[in-house]
């Protein structure tokens, strides 16, 4: 069963991308969309490409280049889509503190993507993992992405804990699905890149997908399933740094 190409392995890659884009479009039904606009794109737009990579990896006919240039279309498309869905869930958060969830989000916006096309024009000067610059740039693309990803998401969860910012369920929940699946995958390459069960990476394979499987059901449940709102004190709170800085920068910008 955890062998490339068995039933199981066939399953991990179609299954969660099919119940992704399940949930992209009931969450455009239910008017999820008006909140998180870029997760629902995300939803949308990365479980059809990944199932086109699935579909062209499962049939005689395409070639590898032809594969391996899909899947790195596909990695750009969907990383890009990431960071801005970072920047969404940072907009969010923060959206109690508009100025700084508005410089948050152009911050994050633009070091995000010139962080991006910077591994795409250093894919073609790396040392290579494989002799095909295809696959070798793709790796050193997709673990920039994860990199980057890790990092931002790491920064929003450190700075709404340091001020004791209220998340609202499905902010989190975005977040934390996105995070393990970082997480994982940057696991998975570090012990790759030390040799480590070099001859058995399809094993690692089945838990990035498998990881992403349990990411997509965390999106499922904050998502779909009713959360109970939280209500706001009786008593107004005392003014914090956060709420300081907001007015500060409000200011500024005025």
């Amino acid at each position: 069963m955890l062998q490339a190409h068995s039933l199981l392995w066939h399953y991990l890659w179609a299954g969660p991308n099919l119940l992704l884009l399940a949930l992209g479009l009931l969450a455009i039904r239910r008017g999820i969309y008006r909140e998180f606009p870029f997760f629902v794109g995300f939803s949308v737009i990365a479980s059809i490409g990944q199932l086109v990579v699935y579909a062209a990896d499962a049939s005689p006919r395409v070639t590898p280049g032809t594969f391996w240039r899909l899947f790195l279309g596909t990695i750009l498309i969907e990383g890009l889509i990431k960071f801005f869905l970072i920047a969404e869930i940072f907009g969010n958060v923060f959206g109690s503190y508009a100025a700084i969830a508005e410089l948050g989000r152009g911050i994050i916006r633009v070091t995000a993507v010139v962080l991006l096309l910077s591994a795409v024009a250093g894919a073609a000067f790396a040392r290579r993992d494989n002799s095909n610059w295809l696959i070798s740039g793709s790796h050193l693309i997709q673990q920039t992405v994860f990199i980057v990803e890790t990092g931002l998401l790491l920064f929003i969860f450190l700075f709404g804990w340091h001020f004791s910012v209220q998340w609202k369920p499905r902010s989190f929940g975005i977040a934390a699905g996105l995070a393990i699946s970082s997480c994982v995958h940057l696991a998975t390459w570090a012990v790759m890149a030390n040799g480590g069960m070099f001859d058995k990476r399809y094993l690692l394979d089945f838990l990035n997908m498998a990881t992403y499987h349990l990411c997509v059901l965390i999106w499922c449940y904050y998502l779909l399933v009713p959360h109970k709102k939280s209500t706001p004190p009786s008593v107004s709170l005392p003014e914090n740094n956060l709420a300081i800085w907001n007015r500060e920068l409000e200011r500024l910008l005025r």
